[in-house]
């Protein structure tokens, strides 16, 4: 079959080579000028299955409450005129209990094993370079409320399969000795050996050559506008391309637009629970080696990953509830910044801060959409909020099985089935 992909980030791109892998004539849209250029271009950069918490639990309500009128708060909620950030506000509130808390994060630990062991499968096939480390993520506490908060949670994530260890400060130094100058203030820490990091632009950008050596046809500098359908079928994508209106058509298609899925599938009465949430990040260069670490590193109070990417070092996260505006808060960079170099003083170049921000694709649960759509020929592949990197392999080797008419080998909730 012929399956027009739409987006060309991380699981756009993806899903294109699993497509492909099974046979499927393959194309891709994207209005960039190639793969990787929007969320996927400068995130947290882990893979991190450890990172199954929700936002959305027991404790969020008070938190978001107390961050409101805070502008450099973790989560920042901006009240708009927008019924749809209401009812994606209010959808988060319902996901707030202990039970729902505990099945959101049994269905991110799975598909997040899942897709680290398809990245591993296809790194080893192709010999992928992303400036990649396999020594695990560090989530490390300086609040002992935070700590104690995490327990319960890195327990469930135990229960599934995901081995994120409970350790102590001291252990904490030893897996990762550039938190040495932090060691007093630790409190608690867990670490998961499992988890990787890497550079996701990096990544999407050598799979998506190795896309078109395989015979997917990427169709850049395209804007999707709209659908053509009759009934319950697509007909085809109205796309604008060099000031010229046309129409693609494939057999089938799979939506992958992050955070502007919700808006084109609203074209065809269909309602996508996907709000933006703007995250940020800094890139510097290392400044000293040895105080530079190497383990991935998540500061769960301030919702911030670290990750070391060669010569480079990218701190991101915090989440900005704003619309689809990708203005740069420069309160909210700096608070990075000031972080991290209070963290690890030594170790970047904080002076030389090069930021970025992209808009996350965020469900109320964290969870993603992966599966059918109420259209026969219209699958979705959209809505994994922090962790589209960590879940990227996984939901497209799913999907292409699901359009495939087989069952996908991880045990996760799919659209439509």
């Amino acid at each position: 079959m012929h399956v027009l992909v739409l987006g060309a980030g991380v699981v756009g791109v993806t899903t294109a080579w699993y497509l492909q892998a099974q046979g499927h004539q393959v194309t891709v849209i994207d209005r960039q000028s190639m793969s990787g250029l929007e969320t996927s271009y400068a995130n947290g950069g882990q893979i991190s299955v450890s990172h199954a918490e929700p936002w959305a639990n027991p404790s969020a309500p008070l938190k978001v409450l107390k961050w409101l009128f805070q502008p450099d708060a973790p989560l920042l909620f901006r009240p708009r005129l927008d019924p749809y950030q209401w009812r994606w506000a209010l959808s988060f509130l319902t996901q707030c209990t202990s039970a729902k808390a505990a099945h959101n994060i049994r269905q991110m630990v799975n598909l997040g094993t899942y897709s680290r062991a398809q990245l591993q499968a296809l790194r080893k096939e192709m010999d992928l370079d992303y400036d990649h480390l396999e020594k695990g993520i560090l989530h490390f506490y300086t609040n002992p409320a935070e700590f104690d908060a995490a327990l319960e949670p890195a327990r469930i994530m135990r229960s599934q399969g995901c081995d994120r260890q409970v350790i102590d400060a001291d252990q904490a130094v030893q897996r990762e000795p550039a938190l040495a100058p932090i060691r007093h203030r630790i409190v608690g820490a867990t670490y998961t050996a499992d988890d990787e990091s890497g550079d996701a632009r990096k990544f999407t950008q050598a799979l998506a050559r190795h896309c078109e050596k395989a015979g997917v046809q990427f169709v850049y500098g395209t804007e999707v506008l709209d659908f053509d359908r009759t009934g319950d079928r697509i007909l085809g994508v109205q796309v604008l391309s060099e000031g010229k209106h046309q129409t693609l058509r494939a057999d089938n298609y799979v939506l992958s637009l992050g955070s502007f899925s919700a808006i084109l599938a609203r074209r065809l009465g269909l309602f996508l629970n996907i709000y933006p949430a703007k995250g940020y990040s800094i890139t510097v260069p290392v400044k000293n080696q040895d105080a530079a670490f190497n383990v991935s590193l998540t500061d769960d109070e301030y919702k911030l990953v670290y990750s070391r990417l060669g010569d480079r070092i990218r701190v991101a996260g915090t989440a900005e509830l704003n619309g689809y505006t990708r203005d740069l808060n420069y309160t909210r960079c700096r608070a990075i910044v000031r972080r991290a170099a209070e963290i690890m003083p030594e170790a970047g170049q904080w002076d030389q801060a090069e930021f970025w921000t992209g808009l996350r694709p965020t469900t109320p649960s964290n969870v993603p959409y992966v599966g059918k759509s109420h259209f026969a020929n219209l699958y979705l592949n959209t809505g994994h909020g922090t962790l589209g990197w960590t879940h990227s392999c996984g939901s497209a080797a799913a999907l292409a099985d699901i359009l495939g008419g087989r069952k996908p080998e991880v045990d996760f909730t799919f659209s439509g089935l």
